[in-house]
């Protein structure tokens, strides 16, 4: 659904944002343009840490996936919610960290992010499709050959990436380059309203202290 302008309803709006650069990002073109010398600096001033392209680029990628779960629900009464299952990907995830050496708290609220994310998409997609049917897809993937497959290869990078990134998460410069992976991840995947949304909601956990 790239491409697709998309009105978003205020329940949408309501998604964390990182930091007051990040806020400003998803506001207009010139918040960006205001957002990103002070996200330089912060990256300047850090120099030898990580960038955050990688790990903010897999949340893209998960959000694209977004789509294809929301394809393969829509009209079959399938919930948004999946408490189990969702708790069946955070154990994963859990399980994964401990396997890579880095910290599980850390790395489930990054995946509880994830999936956070994936439901704006649905329920703005859900939202789009129900007042405009004929943009409703006409084909829905298999969420078990098609869509879990995407996933786990996403986890895999995901773990990855929260592995090689540890120590800009936890440093002072982490919200700045945050803020600039995000604005170029944003672009370079010509992202809508609604994606831009959904990966402001997938990238909160990614700093911390």
């Amino acid at each position: 659904m790239k491409g697709t302008s998309v009105r978003l309803p205020l329940a949408l709006s309501r998604v964390l944002v990182v930091g007051t650069a990040l806020a400003a990002v998803v506001t207009g073109p010139v918040a960006v343009a205001s957002a990103a010398p002070a996200a330089a600096d912060a990256a300047s001033a850090s120099e030898g840490l990580p960038a955050l392209n990688g790990i903010v680029d897999v949340a893209a990628r998960r959000i694209l996936v977004g789509d294809l779960v929301a394809a393969a629900k829509f009209g079959t009464g399938a919930p948004i919610d999946d408490p189990a299952r969702e708790q069946v990907v955070l154990n994963d995830a859990r399980n994964r960290a401990v396997q890579a050496g880095i910290d599980p708290d850390v790395t489930a609220a990054i995946f509880r992010d994830q999936i956070e994310a994936n439901k704006v998409i649905q329920r703005g997609l859900y939202a789009l499709w129900t007042a405009h049917p004929e943009l409703a897809p006409t084909e829905k993937p298999d969420l078990v050959t098609v869509v879990r497959p995407l996933l786990d290869q996403i986890t895999v990078d995901l773990i990855n990436q929260i592995k090689a990134t540890g120590t800009t998460q936890t440093s002072s410069a982490c919200y700045g380059r945050l803020t600039a992976a995000f604005v170029q991840v944003d672009r370079a995947r010509h992202f809508d309203a609604l994606h831009t949304v959904a990966l402001v909601r997938a990238v909160p956990s990614i700093c911390h202290q």
